[in-house]
């Protein structure tokens, strides 16, 4: 246990953001398996336009790196236009 008052305050702290970024981390891949297992196309565009603010939240609260947010937003834009096509 820490002898330091500001160190107890920051074990604290370091709990509660690390509750948060758990909660914000399971919603993101939440959403992104809502949209790989959307059934039809309009389900899949449905569940990007969700799935995109999510992501650029995580990214803007530093859960994820920015360029790893880009990725996922493209590679599901990409999953979703290749499933339209092919419907």
């Amino acid at each position: 246990m820490p002898t330091v008052k500001s160190a107890a305050k920051r074990m604290r702290r370091s709990r509660v953001q690390n509750d948060q970024n758990r909660m914000w981390r399971s919603r993101l891949r939440t959403q992104i398996k809502n949209v790989r297992s959307a059934e039809s196309p309009e389900a899949a565009q449905v569940a990007l336009n969700e799935a995109i603010p999510v992501i650029d939240r995580t990214a803007s609260r530093g859960i994820i790196h920015q360029n790893a947010a880009a990725r996922q937003k493209s590679r599901l834009t990409k999953f979703v236009r290749q499933m339209t096509e092919a419907a």
